[in-house]
C-alpha cells in the first residue's frame, strides 16, 4: 500500500471570492502521490541518436567523401584498363569508324579504316618479331658479355703493366663482380618495402586518374565540383550535355559511337566572352528539336540559360553553339566611342554608328544609310537609348536633318532641341495629332524630292518616333472623321509611315520608329515589316519575337524573348544587312553601350557646333484655312465646264501649298463628297459649273461648310 502524503493546493472549484474582510480558506486535500515519470528505453534514445548523428551535415559530408574516394580508385581503374586496352587494340579506330557511320561522312569512315589496317599490320609484324627474340636475345648476351669480360681483362692488364703488378690484372673484373653483388644487396632489402608499398602506390595512382575525371557522381561531388560554375567546355562536356538532352534517337547516335561521340563537333573555338562549336547532328536528329531545348542544353553545360544561344549555319544538320564563359554576360562592356573620343564625326553614306559590342566581344556598328529602322521590346529594357545613341552618332553629320516626336515626353530627347528641326514631346492626343502631321510633312517633302529632275542628290532626313505605339493607339479623328491612329486605309499616320517606307529611301527620307511591347494592334504588320533594320530587346513570348524581327530571323535562332528583363537591359537581337552577321546566321545579338542623358547632351553640342544654327519648332504650324468646293467654283468662273485637267493648274496657281500636290482622285473626292462629280463631255472628264455651284447652295443652306 503506497504512502500517502499531504498536498497543499486550491481546490479544482474554489469558494467565491470573499467580501471584504474575510479570508480565503486554506484547503487541505490529501491525494495519493504521483507515479513516477517512465524512463526512456535505451534502444529508443540510440535510435534518436543515430537518427541525429545520420541526418547530422558532418555525418553526410564524410559519407559523400568514403563514396567519392572509392569510387575515384575503382573508377580510376577501369578508366586505366580502358586506356591500356585501346592501345593494344583496334577498338578506338572501331569506334571511330562507327562514330563516321552514324554522322553520314564516309570518308572519315574509309580513312579511320585503314588505320585500323596499318595498326593491324603493324601489331602482326611486332609479334612475329617475338618469335625470334629470344634467340637474338641470347646471342646479344653472349656476345655482350664476351665483350664486356674481354674489356675489364684488357683494362686490367693495362693497370697491371702501369703499376707493375700482376694481380691487377683482374682488378677491374672483381671490382665488377662486387657492384653487381652490391646491387643484389640493395634490390634485396628494397625489395620487401616496394612489394609492401607498391599496392599502395598503384592505388593512389588509379585514384588520381579518378579526382582527375571526377569519376564520381554528381552527389558525392565537392561543391565546387558540382556546381560546374566556370567549367572550361571541353569535347567530352559538350558530348554528355548533347546526350543528355532527352532527344532519343540523338542519345541512341552517340551510344553507337561510343566515346567517339565528339567526332560530331567540329573545333572549339574562343569567341568573345565565351566558345563556339559547330555540331553536325546524326541522322534522324532535327535542329529545332535542339534549339527547343535550349534551357537543358545550358543546364547539362552548367550555364544559365542566357549563357546559351544556338543558332543554324548554312550547313545541313547542323547547330552552332555559343557558349558564354560563366557570368560574364553579367559584366559591364565599356563606355561608347563617342563618349571616349571628343573627335569623332560620322558620315551618313559610307559610316557605321558604334553601337556596342557582339557577344564575341568585337565591336558592332550599324550602318544607317537609305535604312528605315525599327526598335522594339518590353518597358524599361533600354529602348530609348538604344535608339538615342544611333540618332547621336548621325547627329555628327552636319548634312542630316531630324524632325523627332517624343510621345513618351519625360525629356529623353530634350538635349537635340537647337539642332532637330521639329522636336515634339509629350503623350497626350494632341501630341499625336502634331507627331503626325510632322510625319505628313515629312511625306510632302519626299514627294516633292522625287519630282525633282533625276541625279538630284538630297541629304538624309531623319522621321523619329519614339513611343510610336501611342501613335497607333490614339483614338482621337480630324474634322473629316479620319483617325490618326489605327491600321486602316484611313488612319492617318499609318498611312504616313507606309508612304515613307514605300519610297522615302531612294531620296534619303527614313523612317525611325521606337515601341514597347509589339503586337498586331500597337505595330501593324506592314509597318514593323518595312523596316530595313529591325531590333528587339527583351520580349515576353515567341509570338512577339516573330513581330519584331520576322519569322526568318527566329526561325534561325533569334530568340528576344530568352533575354532576361531587366538583367539583359540593353542587349538586343538585330535582324539586319547593316550589321556584320556571322555567315549562316539571320540575326546578332548586340550589348549596347550605355549614354546617359549628361553624355548625350555633350555630345549633341558638339553636333550642335558643327551647324550654323538650327531654329526647332515644337508644333507643327497649320496651314491656312481654305474651302476646296469654294476655291474650285471660283477657278471655274463663268464657263459652263471645265476641263479637270485646267481646273487642277488653276487651283495650283491660286493657292500652292494647298493645292500644288492635289491629283485626279483629289479633286474626284472633293467633288463626290459635294455631289458634284466630274463627268465625261466630247471624250474627256471635266466639271460643271451648275453642278458645283448647286453643290455650295445644299451646303450653304444646311449649314454645313467645313475646312480643310
Amino acid at each position: 500500500m503506497s504512502e500517502n502524503v499531504v498536498h497543499l493546493h486550491k481546490h479544482p472549484n474554489p469558494p467565491a471570492e470573499p467580501t471584504t474582510g474575510d479570508t480565503a480558506p486554506t484547503v487541505l486535500t490529501v491525494v495519493p502521490d504521483a507515479p513516477p515519470a517512465r524512463p526512456v528505453p535505451l534502444w529508443v534514445r540510440s535510435g534518436r541518436a543515430v537518427k541525429t548523428a545520420v541526418t547530422h551535415e558532418r555525418t553526410r559530408s564524410a559519407g559523400r567523401a568514403v563514396v567519392r574516394h572509392g569510387l575515384y580508385t575503382f573508377n580510376g581503374g577501369r578508366i586505366a584498363a580502358r586506356r591500356a586496352w585501346d592501345g593494344r587494340t583496334g577498338s578506338r579506330y572501331e569506334r571511330m569508324i562507327r562514330a563516321a557511320e552514324a554522322a553520314g561522312n564516309l570518308e572519315a569512315a574509309e580513312e579511320w579504316e585503314d588505320r585500323l589496317q596499318r595498326f593491324r599490320a603493324a601489331r602482326h609484324h611486332r609479334r612475329m618479331d617475338l618469335l625470334h627474340s629470344p634467340v637474338d636475345a641470347a646471342k646479344g648476351v653472349a656476345v655482350g658479355a664476351g665483350m664486356s669480360v674481354g674489356v675489364l681483362v684488357a683494362l686490367g692488364v693495362i693497370m697491371a703493366i702501369s703499376t707493375e703488378n700482376i694481380g691487377h690484372v683482374v682488378t677491374p673484373l672483381t671490382a665488377t663482380i662486387d657492384f653487381i653483388a652490391l646491387l643484389i644487396r640493395i634490390v634485396q632489402i628494397v625489395w620487401g618495402p616496394a612489394v609492401t608499398i607498391g599496392p599502395f602506390l598503384a592505388l593512389l595512382a588509379l585514384w588520381s586518374v579518378g579526382r582527375k575525371q571526377h569519376a564520381a557522381p554528381q552527389w558525392a561531388l565537392p561543391a565546387n565540383v558540382r556546381s560546374g560554375e566556370g567549367e572550361p567546355i571541353t569535347p567530352s562536356i559538350v558530348v554528355k550535355a548533347l546526350r543528355d538532352l532527352g532527344v532519343p534517337a540523338l542519345a541512341r547516335a552517340i551510344k553507337e559511337m561510343g566515346d567517339a561521340g565528339a567526332s560530331m563537333l567540329g573545333p572549339i573555338t574562343i569567341a568573345g566572352c565565351g566558345v563556339e562549336v559547330d555540331v553536325t547532328l546524326p541522322s534522324g536528329v532535327s535542329t529545332n528539336e535542339v534549339q527547343s531545348k535550349r534551357r537543358k542544353l545550358a543546364e547539362n553545360l552548367t550555364r544559365h540559360e542566357h549563357e546559351v544561344f544556338i543558332t543554324i549555319p548554312q550547313a545541313a544538320r547542323t547547330v552552332r553553339l555559343w557558349i558564354a564563359d560563366s557570368g560574364a554576360l553579367d559584366e559591364p562592356i565599356g563606355p561608347s566611342p563617342l563618349v571616349t573620343d571628343e573627335t569623332m564625326t560620322a558620315d551618313y553614306t559610307k559610316g557605321k554608328a558604334p553601337w556596342g559590342q557582339d557577344l564575341r566581344g568585337d565591336a558592332a556598328a550599324l550602318s544607317l544609310y537609305q535604312r528605315h529602322l525599327l526598335i522594339t521590346g518590353l518597358s524599361n529594357q533600354g529602348k530609348t537609348v538604344a535608339l538615342r545613341s544611333l540618332a547621336l552618332w548621325l547627329a555628327l553629320d552636319r548634312s542630316v536633318e531630324f524632325l523627332i516626336g517624343d510621345l513618351k515626353g519625360v525629356g529623353d530627347w530634350a538635349m537635340f532641341d537647337g539642332l532637330a528641326t521639329t522636336l515634339i514631346q509629350g503623350p497626350t492626343d494632341e501630341h499625336v495629332i502634331q507627331v503626325t502631321e510632322m510625319v505628313e510633312s515629312a511625306v510632302d517633302e519626299m514627294n516633292r524630292r522625287i519630282q525633282a529632275p533625276p541625279g538630284t542628290t538630297f541629304p538624309a532626313l531623319i522621321v523619329l518616333v519614339d513611343e510610336a505605339q501611342m501613335a497607333f493607339m490614339c483614338p482621337a479623328k480630324d474634322e473629316d472623321k479620319r483617325p490618326y491612329g489605327g491600321s486602316k486605309a484611313n488612319s492617318r499616320y499609318f498611312m504616313a509611315v507606309r508612304k515613307i517606307h514605300n519610297q522615302g529611301r531612294a531620296v534619303n527620307v527614313l523612317m525611325w520608329q521606337g515601341t514597347q511591347d509589339p503586337t498586331n494592334e500597337n505595330l501593324p504588320k506592314l509597318v514593323r515589316e518595312g523596316a530595313h533594320t529591325r531590333a528587339s530587346l527583351a520580349l515576353g513570348t515567341e509570338s512577339q519575337a516573330r513581330m519584331a524581327l520576322g519569322d526568318k530571323a527566329v526561325d534561325g535562332g533569334a530568340a528576344p524573348n530568352l533575354l532576361r528583363p531587366g538583367l539583359d537591359r540593353g542587349t538586343l537581337v538585330v535582324a539586319s544587312d547593316g550589321i556584320t552577321i556571322p555567315a549562316g546566321q539571320s540575326s546578332i545579338t548586340v550589348r549596347t553601350h550605355y549614354i546617359d542623358d549628361d553624355a548625350a547632351t555633350a555630345i549633341t553640342d558638339r553636333a550642335k557646333a558643327l551647324r550654323d544654327g538650327v531654329t526647332t519648332l515644337h508644333a507643327i504650324e497649320h496651314k491656312e484655312e481654305h474651302d476646296p468646293l469654294a476655291d474650285i467654283a471660283a477657278v471655274i468662273g463663268d464657263a459652263p465646264r471645265v476641263r479637270t485637267k485646267d481646273v487642277l493648274a488653276r487651283l495650283a496657281t491660286r493657292n500652292p501649298s494647298a493645292y500644288g500636290e492635289w491629283s485626279f482622285i483629289d479633286l474626284k473626292r472633293v467633288l463626290d463628297d459635294a455631289g458634284a462629280e466630274p463627268h465625261k463631255s466630247d471624250g474627256v472628264m471635266v466639271v460643271s459649273r451648275d453642278r458645283v455651284a448647286r453643290a455650295l447652295a445644299n451646303r450653304d443652306t444646311d449649314g454645313s461648310a467645313s475646312a480643310d
